[in-house]
Order: C-alpha cells, then sequence, then structure tokens
C-alpha cells in the first residue's frame, strides 16, 4: 500500500521566529502520524528547519534547486548546499517556477535529472491553467509536462517520485477543484506512470487551496496519495489537523 504524504511547501513565508513558534508548537505531531510528513521552508531557513525536526519524522525539502553541485551561479542554491543542510527532497516544476519565473520544460527535465542523480526524493508538480481547462487542453497539458520530464529520465525506484497535481487556478485561490476534478486528473496521471514508465507504486498529491476541511472529500479517491499544501502549512495548527488526517478509501 503507498503510504501518505502530507507536505508542506512555505513558498516565501515564515521568518525565523515562526519556524521556531511552528515547530515548538508541532511538537511530536509527525512522530505518532501514520502519515509520511515533508516540509519544504525557504532555503534561508532549511538549516534552522532541519535542527528543530531532528527526531519528529519529518523530511526536510527544498522548493527547487539548480542543476549543478557548486560554482559561479551568481543567486543559485546547488546540490551540494542542499545536501550540506541534510535536505532528503526536492520539489521540481512548481507552476509558479514555470509561470512567474519562465521555467522551460528543458530546464525542468535538467533538474528531474539531477534530483535523481543526487538519490533525493523527486516532488514533480503538473497542472493546467483556468483557459488550458477551458479550451479542454488540460489532458495535453499535463501529458507534455510529463513526458518532456520523463521519457528516457527516471532513474530512481518509484517510491522516490511523486507527482503533484496542481491545478494552477487553485493555488492560493481559495478555489480547490472537485473531488470528482481531482479524481479523473490523477487516474489520468496514474495511467501514463503505469503505462509509459512502469511506475506503479509513485505517489501522486493533490496541491490547490487544501486545507483540513476539505481534504477528507479530496482523500477518498484511491488515486490521491496526499497533498501538498501551501497556505494551510504555514501555521502548525492548521498543518497539524492535515498530518493527523486519516484517509478512507
Amino acid at each position: 500500500m503507498r503510504r501518505t504524504i502530507i507536505a508542506a511547501n512555505w513558498k516565501m513565508n515564515n521568518l525565523t521566529g515562526e519556524v521556531k513558534n511552528f515547530f515548538a508548537e508541532f511538537g511530536d505531531t509527525a512522530v505518532n502520524s501514520e502519515n509520511e510528513v515533508v516540509i519544504a521552508p525557504a532555503y534561508p531557513y532549511i538549516a534552522l528547519a532541519s535542527a528543530l525536526s531532528a527526531g519528529k519524522n519529518v523530511t526536510i525539502a527544498a522548493q527547487d534547486v539548480y542543476p549543478k553541485a557548486e560554482g559561479a551561479f551568481t543567486g543559485m542554491v546547488g546540490g551540494k548546499m542542499l545536501a550540506d543542510l541534510g535536505v532528503k527532497a526536492v520539489i521540481i516544476g512548481h507552476s509558479e517556477r514555470r509561470r512567474i519565473f519562465g521555467e522551460p520544460n528543458e530546464l525542468i527535465r535538467e533538474k528531474v535529472k539531477f534530483v535523481q542523480e543526487n538519490g533525493l526524493h523527486l516532488i514533480f508538480c503538473v497542472g493546467e491553467t483556468l483557459p488550458e481547462r477551458e479550451n479542454g487542453s488540460m489532458f495535453d497539458v499535463l501529458k507534455e509536462q510529463i513526458y518532456s520530464a520523463f521519457d528516457d529520465n527516471l532513474t530512481l525506484a518509484p517510491e522516490k517520485i511523486t507527482v503533484a497535481y496542481e491545478p494552477v487556478w487553485a493555488i492560493g485561490t481559495g478555489v480547490t477543484a472537485t473531488p470528482e476534478q481531482a479524481a479523473e486528473m490523477h487516474t489520468f496521471i496514474r495511467r501514463i506512470l503505469k503505462e509509459r514508465y512502469g511506475y506503479e507504486d509513485s505517489r501522486i498529491l493533490y496541491g490547490g487551496s487544501v486545507k483540513p476541511e476539505n481534504i477528507q472529500g479530496l482523500m477518498a479517491n484511491e488515486d490521491i496519495d496526499g497533498a501538498l499544501v501551501g497556505g494551510a502549512s504555514l501555521k502548525a495548527s492548521s498543518f497539524m489537523k492535515l498530518v493527523n488526517f486519516q484517509a478512507v478509501k
């Protein structure tokens, strides 16, 4: 059985005091949870989060990585730095990286390859915009994102490859895909992973305005293995409810 992942993407939020308060309140919640817990702080706070989460069964992730170990790349953070900070997982291809920073599929593919070469857990994001959903091209969009990143480019074991479906129109908007919409897209992704790559045990997360009030409806589908959480992960009080959630399939 695939183990549920509840992953926090703090984006550009939570300063030193807030990180300390979060883990002080979070306590042993992750230790006592049956779910796998991942937290991705902003770069400057990875070391602090890593130290504060020691012994709590929390995997610290990075929100991105530049696909080089080190070198003359001003403003970037590379693989050696992440390893030095104890990072075990990396989020790649988030819609904000694609949309705001203009990351092309070629660069995302290079990052996917780099994360695997360094033995890190890959959390790979895919998703369509509202116009793409409205014009019916969402399946083609996901296929292009997955194929361009994964074709002849998968080397990690299936359990270390996680795909996060995040409809761009639902991220930070307060709008959540209906359970039926989420289930349809997850089933589609599951079929691609199984039929094209033979990856039956990879997990697929839903991301897009996930909160304690709507997680049950989303997680009821057998193809949804957890959540990539934004706003509701910033405070320990709401994130603890998600971490302690037990899916009823």
